[in-house]
């Protein structure tokens, strides 16, 4: 009996009977979905240093105007 099946609706997905996961042989949407996850922790990550950065300007300012 054949460890995997195919799913009817999405060619892409096969599933394995054994451990009942669901497995995607389509390695182009993979890579594509990879590369849209680091580009949106890369986007993240800029903007929290935008934040901080107006942050610590907020603060040097405020210091400039107490003296």
């Amino acid at each position: 009996m054949p460890r995997t099946k195919k799913i009817k609706d999405n060619p892409d997905l096969i599933k394995d009977t054994a451990s009942q996961a669901v497995i995607n042989t389509n390695t182009t949407a993979i890579q594509a979905r990879r590369r849209q996850i680091a580009l949106t922790k890369a986007k993240d990550a800029e903007i929290l240093q935008m934040l901080n950065d107006i942050a610590e300007l907020k603060s040097l300012i405020k210091q400039l105007g107490k003296k």
